[in-house]
This record gives structure tokens, C-alpha cells and sequence, in this order.
């Protein structure tokens, strides 16, 4: 008797070429050892990790952020969901989608759509390069602090933000440029968190952020 193999279909966005590197998951290559999807030109590649607590986690690369981000999951989600999409903490956008053949293929045709809306003129290759440029070059566009000082204001007014302060949260927010991104900062009792904004596109794309929590 031949077994059919339960799989689901992986893919993300590579941060250096914009090409959806995909692939084709089974259990039981799953259960074997970490997995890496490794992208054509290189320059990145997504892991996948099944621990004995029967849950998966997920690294993968970020287009918009400097750094990967983290996702732990359980196996029933990971291979019994038609679509599930990973976002981008800071962003809200999906940077990784799993489930059937078709409906991953249908939400990266989306994906792509969306992008170029949010890019206009300027092509995918123009992005890679502005984030990898040095923040004097990055944050010479003033537009980027405005995005960032608009969302937090948004964000505190309706409570969203969250810090070490007695009751969770406060009235007073510092929002200042550092070499790793824009820092927001209380006032009052020093927390913070580092938003790594990249360009215009990611700080538009901060503009989704439905909560900050500053540790």
C-alpha cells in the first residue's frame, strides 16, 4: 500500500530580488530536520523547524525589515489550512503564505499587486537597494519621521500603545532617528522599542500597525 504524503505549499518573498521562492512541504521531510528554502539568486533563504512539542517554527526573511522574523505554529494549522499568512510584525503585511497550491499562488499574485501600488514608478530592485543604504541616506525624506509620529499619535489615542508605566500605558511618546531605525520612546519610564524602517515604503506600510509594545 503506498502512502500519500501530506504536504502544504510554502512560500516567501526574497528581500534582495522580489522572487516568491516556494515549495512543496511534506510531514514527513518536515520531521526529519530543519528544512531551508533557499531563494535562486542566494541572497536569502527561509527555515523551517519542527519541534518535539509538535509545533513548527518558521524564519523567515522580511522585505521590508533588516532582520528575519520568527513564527511558531502548530502542525494542524500548518498543513490542514487552505491559506495562512505570516505578516511582517511591524508592517502588517503578509510576507510568507501557506496552505493548497492554488490559493497560495492566487494570495502572491495579490501580494504583488498590492507592492506595486505601494512602490508606483520606483521598481522592486530600486526598494532592495534603499534598504541596504545608510540611514543618512534613508531618512533624508522627513516624510518618514511624519509617517511614524502620525501613526504613534494615532496609536496612543486609542490606547494602543503599551509600556512599563503603572498602568500600562502613558501620554508622553519620544520618536527620534537611530542608526537601526526610528526609536519610540516613553518619556516617563524608558521603554522602548526600535521600528526598522527602511523607506517611505516601509514607513507607509507602518501606517497598518494595529498596536506597539515598548519593553
Amino acid at each position: 500500500m503506498v502512502l500519500n504524503e501530506k504536504g502544504t505549499t510554502v512560500t516567501y518573498r526574497c528581500p534582495e530580488c522580489g522572487t516568491w521562492v516556494t515549495s512543496l512541504v511534506g510531514v514527513f521531510s518536515l520531521t526529519a530536520d530543519m528544512l531551508r528554502l533557499k531563494c535562486p539568486c542566494g541572497e536569502s533563504e527561509m527555515t523551517l523547524l519542527y519541534g518535539k512539542d509538535k509545533k513548527v517554527r518558521l524564519n523567515v526573511p522580511c522585505f521590508l525589515c533588516p532582520q528575519p522574523h520568527s513564527f511558531t505554529i502548530s502542525t494542524q494549522l500548518f498543513f490542514d489550512k487552505d491559506l495562512f499568512a505570516l505578516p511582517c510584525a511591524y508592517s502588517g503585511i503578509d510576507i510568507c503564505f501557506l496552505g493548497k497550491e492554488a490559493e497560495v499562488a492566487t494570495a502572491t499574485e495579490q501580494s504583488d499587486r498590492e507592492l506595486e501600488e505601494l512602490l508606483g514608478e520606483a521598481g522592486y530592485s530600486e526598494f532592495a537597494v534603499a534598504r541596504e543604504k545608510p540611514d543618512t541616506e534613508i531618512f533624508s525624506d522627513l516624510q518618514i519621521l511624519d509617517i511614524i509620529q502620525f501613526v504613534v499619535r494615532d496609536l496612543q489615542q486609542a490606547g494602543e500603545i503599551s509600556c512599563k508605566c503603572k498602568d500600562g500605558t502613558s501620554d508622553d511618546y519620544a520618536v527620534e532617528i537611530t542608526h537601526d531605525g526610528v526609536r519610540v520612546q516613553c518619556e516617563k519610564c524608558g521603554a522602548s522599542t526600535i521600528i526598522p524602517v527602511t523607506s517611505t515604503l516601509s514607513a507607509n506600510a507602518f501606517l497598518h500597525c494595529e498596536h506597539l509594545d515598548l519593553i
